[in-house]
């Protein structure tokens, strides 16, 4: 075992070499120029770190329409590519500390100190037992060991952007072309994956035996489809008809290629690895508190997605304390509902009812969403001054993964070329449920993510490092909290769809029981689903689907409710200091104005608002 785990770390060191030699030659300059000498004003910094997040997140560059790195794939579990951001990140600290606020204007100050945290967090990140850096596609942890998980996971983003209809462009023959690098790129990393995986295998750091078991099936049809059915082929068959046929002869065949010579071959050895050899070594647990060095893990994990200090039996009780008082509301609508039953049955009733399962086409669903998003339209001047200018359409999610997924929004480009998407998954649309489809929208489009993250990227005052998606903890606290605008924003009408919203807010609050459980407290997967099923109107299937991404994604689920209450806290405050001054389009500016901030640092922006409002005076 001891020569088996000698050659992996051998293996792995030279692959990762290997791998990140072409990254370090791409870095070369930025990392040869930065230097804390290089660096003439704070705004310097800020369009460094800038740079900095582009090239080591080459989609996330592409996401946000920078198209200098579209050839590219970070591989972001490689040793070099780690001990690279490592470096980085101590020299943007030290930086950063050679400023107060009494030398920049009160708008940097705050971009400083979020700056700060994040280069603080992320270096932490690195020095974890399990967690290795920020995953570059979702601000997500990336577990060096357990690269790759039916959620959320490099392999589905990929597939998502091969398709053609995310957000790598295929308009010119240079976009596919470069699409061709980055499939070079994104095979390497299956490589690295699979080396990965078997230094875990050899140090018990596995992946949990049912999430395993979600990822093989998500492999098969790119290993069974017909070229012309294939998912990577797609961009080939909407190829543009402004391509002369030799390039279009040419990237055909290159494509063909592609996927029959290297991604199927490379998918046939991932599945028979998972299949063969991993899934007989995975584990019978459900939390990180099994693994070695898991629960110090997953406390960081908690301060990376919350941005607090809370402890872990801190959120836990939390979180049980938001459950009693939903279930609490609950009753109060069940009742006004004339429903005689208890909660359970009131849940069951909710789950099946044919009323709340009216369609029999997916089209018909993507129309329900647009017409709620007619009827908020005219109620937003109410709530906001703010108003985004990006566009977004509502579209199905992807068949390839729609069965594991939840409705997400994804941000159009930084300069509107590209709208945002608002996807659902609709896997059989005959059981569709409709419920909570009002909060849904909210949450995902307008007054949520669409619109917050709109705004972030159209503000021009904040630095272009705070434009992308950034903190899960404010953007997705956002959208819960404008769950709760529903009624002010004219919906809710229907009282099945205002115990959606208090569902869709049990759900969250749930999370922080349930995550907390599985990862701090021992909790099985079977034990967290009965406490889901026990508190919730969501069906079985889609209560085991979120456990399991919980399982997959340790703290992430805990962002939603922190976020929310921390802005629900803030309002109230606000509210009963300012008394008849309190102008709620005023504090929703406050909150959307600067970005994605870490709590700790929109309570003292928030705070300070208060104040000046209090004297009088302009913030």
């Amino acid at each position: 075992m001891k020569f088996l785990n000698s050659l992996l770390l051998t293996q792995s060191n030279l692959l990762s070499f290997l791998i990140v030699g072409s990254l370090l030659f791409t870095l070369g300059c930025h990392q040869s120029n930065t230097s804390e000498n290089s660096f003439r004003s704070i705004d310097d910094i800020f369009q460094s770190y800038h740079t900095f997040k582009q090239q080591i997140n080459p989609i996330e560059a592409t996401k946000a329409g920078e198209k200098s790195y579209n050839n590219k794939i970070a591989n972001y579990i490689s040793s070099d590519y780690q001990d690279y951001l490592k470096g980085q990140y101590d020299l943007y600290l030290d930086t950063l500390g050679t400023f107060d606020a009494t030398s920049v204007t009160s708008s940097q100050w705050l971009s400083i100190q979020t700056m700060r945290w994040d280069c603080s967090i992320k270096r932490a990140g690195l020095l974890q037992p399990l967690v290795t850096m920020a995953s570059p596609m979702y601000n997500l942890p990336s577990f060096e060991l357990m690269p790759l998980i039916q959620v959320q996971s490099l392999h589905l983003y990929v597939a998502q952007l091969a398709a053609g209809n995310s957000v790598h462009p295929f308009e010119t023959i240079e976009d596919y072309d470069q699409w061709l690098q980055r499939t070079t790129d994104y095979l390497t990393f299956l490589d690295t994956c699979i080396i990965k995986m078997k230094l875990g295998m050899s140090q018990g750091i596995v992946l949990p035996k049912s999430l395993v078991q979600k990822v093989l099936p998500q492999l098969e049809p790119f290993i069974t489809e017909s070229i012309e059915s294939h998912l990577f082929y797609t961009p080939i068959k909407n190829m543009p008809t402004y391509f002369n046929s030799v390039e279009s002869d040419r990237l055909a065949t290159a494509y063909r290629n592609m996927i029959n010579e290297e991604l199927k071959p490379k998918y046939r050895e991932l599945r028979a690895f998972l299949k063969n050899e991993y899934l007989p070594k995975s584990r019978s647990t459900s939390g990180l508190g099994s693994l070695p060095g898991g629960l110090e893990t997953y406390q960081y994990l908690v301060r990376l997605h919350t941005t607090t200090d809370l402890t872990i039996d801190e959120i836990h009780n939390k979180g049980l304390t938001e459950v009693d008082r939903i279930l609490s509301e609950m009753e109060k609508a069940k009742k006004s509902m004339g429903f005689n039953g208890d909660i359970k049955d009131f849940f069951e009733f909710i789950r099946n009812s044919p009323k709340q399962m009216p369609f029999t086409q997916p089209e018909q669903v993507i129309q329900h969403f647009d017409e709620i998003k007619w009827r908020v339209g005219d109620s937003l001047s109410a709530l906001f001054n703010l108003k985004p200018k990006a566009t977004f359409e509502v579209r199905r999610t992807e068949a390839f993964r729609e069965a594991s997924a939840s409705a997400e929004y994804v941000p159009g480009s930084k300069d509107a070329s590209r709208s945002g998407i608002f996807y659902v998954p609709i896997p059989d649309v005959t059981h569709y449920n409709k419920y909570a489809d009002e909060a849904l929208f909210l949450h995902e489009a307008i007054p949520g993510h669409h619109y917050q993250l709109s705004l972030q990227q159209e503000n021009k005052q904040l630095p272009a490092f705070l434009h992308p998606e950034s903190l899960g903890v404010f953007v997705e606290g956002w959208a819960l909290y404008a769950e709760s605008l529903g009624r002010e924003l004219g919906l809710y009408q229907d009282p099945i769809q205002y115990f959606g919203m208090l569902s869709m807010e049990m759900h969250r609050a749930i999370r922080l029981v349930v995550d907390t459980g599985i990862h701090g407290k021992g909790w099985t997967r079977a034990q967290a689903i009965q406490y889901s099923l026990d508190h919730e109107a969501e069906s079985e299937a889609s209560i085991i689907s979120e456990i399991e991404r919980y399982m997959a994604t340790p703290g992430q689920a805990l962002s939603y409710k922190i976020g929310q209450l921390k802005i629900q806290e803030l309002r109230s405050r606000a509210k009963k200091k300012l008394g008849e001054k309190f102008d709620i389009k005023a504090f929703h500016d406050q909150v959307l104005n600067t970005g994605s901030l870490p709590l700790i640092v929109l309570e003292k922006k928030i705070n300070n608002w208060i104040t000046t409002q209090g004297a009088g005076e302009k913030s």
